[in-house]
């Protein structure tokens, strides 16, 4: 009689063991790590006379060519983009990942003030240089973005270049696009560039 007691008490223990494991929840399974920011393709480009080419996507900062922001956004977290047509027209865009919102918020706002200095201290750099820079507007997406023109000549050999940059935000992503080709502001797809940069925002995320 003993013996069956204590079994019934060993199984009903074990019952009870049982019963608290079940009511004991799973550790929950660890966030997926967000997707990073989207890039354009190259049919979001402006339009062309010849098809745009989108080169790979690049960790880290551009080694050449970003004259205006050279410097200022950090390898960590930094990607880009390079698009070309057969044509003499060349983009790039660039994305930032910053570890806060408000660090983005400062990376941004010193993007456009390199952009809105660019061409006087290209200037300093080269005496002979000639242009014009120009402000060009906002564009209503996310937390904004800003477009820029610079147009440059060397009138001793009658070159002329013209460069549209916009800078924007969405978060803590940060993008810059960059458009340029030989010839003057009046042959730039102006609006076009703005509906490229609404478009690179938003696919930020």
């Amino acid at each position: 009689m003993r013996t069956l007691r204590t079994a019934l008490l060993t199984a009903a223990a074990a019952g009870l063991a049982v019963t608290a494991l079940a009511q004991v929840p799973a550790a929950a399974a660890p966030a997926p790590a967000p997707a990073p920011p989207k890039f354009l393709s190259a049919g979001q480009l402006p339009a062309s006379l010849t098809p745009w080419t989108a080169g790979p996507v690049r960790q880290g900062v551009p080694s050449e060519g970003s004259v205006c922001t050279a410097g200022i956004a950090p390898a960590a977290g930094t990607r880009y983009r390079d698009f070309r047509t057969e044509l003499d027209t060349g983009a790039r865009q660039t994305i930032t990942v910053a570890a806060t919102t408000a660090r983005a918020k400062a990376l941004a706002a010193e993007l456009r003030s390199a952009l809105e200095t660019c061409l006087d201290r290209l200037k300093e750099q080269d005496p002979g240089l000639e242009g014009e820079a120009f402000y060009q507007g906002r564009v209503d997406i996310e937390e904004d973005a800003h477009v820029y023109s610079i147009d440059t000549s060397y009138p001793q050999v009658g070159s002329t270049d013209i460069g549209l940059y916009s800078v924007g935000r969405d978060g803590r992503a940060v993008t810059v696009v960059e458009w340029g080709q030989l010839g003057e502001l009046d042959g730039a797809p102006l609006e076009g560039f703005k509906k490229t940069t609404r478009t690179a925002v938003a696919k930020l995320y």
